[in-house]
């Protein structure tokens, strides 16, 4: 072989091998650990994704995403993140609530981790500051605990007839819970209202809870949120239309599948705004130099097909100012 060739040759091999290399390196895994169940949070799931494509990223084309799912277990989440960060994550994504974000943040102290919350992050322990979380997580704040007085101010608009109001809380949920059921606590008598503490962790305590309603002659139910409750969103408006108990809840799914209304902030915002910050963390921006980001949009969804079979008449005050109404 020539000189001339041979060279020609290995210019040509150098120019082809890095881009041979680059095709053959596997692609930065997302490490998603949802609290819930994928069917229950379709919705939010389809956002999150959304995000994370607007910031460059698409599921199977240049970016894995790998979900573990709780399935509404809150005690299942430390194994949950446990496992993603042995599969050595590029970013792991904590959507939904505190305790998995709290889950994640013990099993890492290196790689970015993303949260979402409706729990106040600083309150919560997961960060210490909102403007410069420091270390290796940030996230999003949800407008859930802010909201849940109003919630319970607009049934009472809704029924002002209605003297006793039963709330359904998950007792294992800590702090995720607790901080709700002081709000509703302090703003009942307010509204002059009592209210009735309903307890529920697993299915069985589900049913036994609305029995619990119905012999107290509840008039309506509010709903905290926790990962539990948001798994069964199907299952709690299915039983409040058995007890012919008007209800409402924050997470808007409530409300389209079958529950009377829902109020809070949109899940489909915070969770956007999760996948655009997992987008930029993978580009190589440093999750403590991000300052957690509150959601500020909320909406009203009021479910006119069931107040119908419930006897209900929405005043057209309230269905005005409902940002959906399904029919």
């Amino acid at each position: 072989m020539k000189r001339r060739e041979f060279v020609t040759l290995i210019g040509a091999a150098a120019a082809v091998w890095p881009l041979s290399v680059r095709a053959q390196q596997p692609m930065p895994v997302v490490g998603y650990l949802g609290s819930a169940s994928p069917k229950a949070w379709e919705t939010r799931l389809k956002a999150f994704l959304q995000g994370l494509s607007e910031a460059g990223f698409d599921d199977g084309r240049n970016v894995t995403v790998e979900y573990r799912w709780a399935e509404g277990n809150l005690g299942r989440l430390p194994q949950l993140a446990n496992e993603l960060v042995g599969r050595n994550v590029a970013v792991l994504v904590t959507p939904g609530s505190a305790p998995a974000a709290l889950a994640a943040k013990a099993a890492t102290a290196t790689i970015p981790i993303v949260f979402e919350t409706g729990a106040g992050p600083v309150e919560a322990g997961i960060v210490t500051n909102l403007r410069h979380p420091g270390a290796n997580i940030t996230g999003i704040a949800a407008l859930t605990f802010e909201t849940g007085p109003k919630r319970l101010a607009i049934l009472h608009e809704l029924l002002p007839s209605v003297g006793l109001i039963a709330a359904l809380v998950n007792p294992t949920a800590g702090e995720v819970v607790g901080r709700q059921v002081k709000d509703l606590q302090a703003t009942a008598p307010q509204l002059g209202l009592q209210l009735a503490i309903l307890q529920a962790s697993n299915d069985r305590e589900l049913e036994a809870a609305f029995l619990k309603a119905k012999e107290m002659r509840a008039g309506a139910l509010i709903i905290a949120a926790d990962p539990f409750t948001n798994s069964r969103l199907r299952e709690i408006a299915d039983q409040a239309m058995k007890a012919a108990l008007p209800s409402v809840f924050v997470n808007p799914e409530f409300a389209v599948v079958g529950g009377l209304m829902s109020y809070g902030g949109t899940i489909v915002e915070t969770h956007y705004l999760a996948g655009g910050y997992a987008g930029r963390i993978l580009k190589g921006e440093k999750p403590g130099e991000l300052p957690v980001i509150q959601g500020t949009k909320v909406e009203l969804i009021v479910n006119l097909k069931t107040a119908k079979a419930l006897g209900i008449d929405v005043p057209i005050s309230l269905l005005g100012r409902a940002d959906q109404v399904i029919e």
